[in-house]
């Protein structure tokens, strides 16, 4: 039997404009330290956000979003940020924001296998709800 490990994550939003607090979610990331995982998922509808703002730097967002992963996975081709530690890039990449990317606030919860994850958590927080 495997032994189970914590595990946080959050849902990566885009906010098309600050003020309406409207938001698409648009990625996971997952982050299990007793496994030594951080790793960051990105599905964007760009269909959807077009639908709450048609003026949309989609360019903008897309590159922005494309970060993100690369943070998760460090080394120096993620710039500054991706020279801290695992845990240190997590903490920095869930910061509360106010800008067009956010995050959701951080959940907890317990796994065996931390890879699964983030197919699941895209599956139940980001894809559309499909008729049953």
């Amino acid at each position: 039997m495997r032994a189970h490990c914590s595990y946080d994550y959050a849902v990566i939003r885009v906010v098309p404009r600050v003020d309406r607090e409207e938001f698409v979610n648009v990625g996971v990331i997952v982050a299990c330290p007793a496994k030594g995982f951080l790793e960051a998922r990105i599905e964007l509808d760009e269909a959807r956000l077009l639908a709450f703002d048609p003026t949309l730097d989609l360019e903008a967002i897309r590159v922005h979003l494309a970060s993100i992963p690369l943070i998760c996975a460090g080394g120096p081709h993620a710039g500054p940020i991706g020279q801290l530690s695992q845990r240190e890039r997590f903490h920095w990449l869930v910061a509360p924001r106010s800008t067009t990317i956010q995050m959701s606030r951080v959940h907890t919860g317990r796994c065996t296998e931390p890879g699964s994850l983030s197919e699941k958590l895209l599956e139940k927080m980001v894809r559309p709800l499909r008729a049953r």
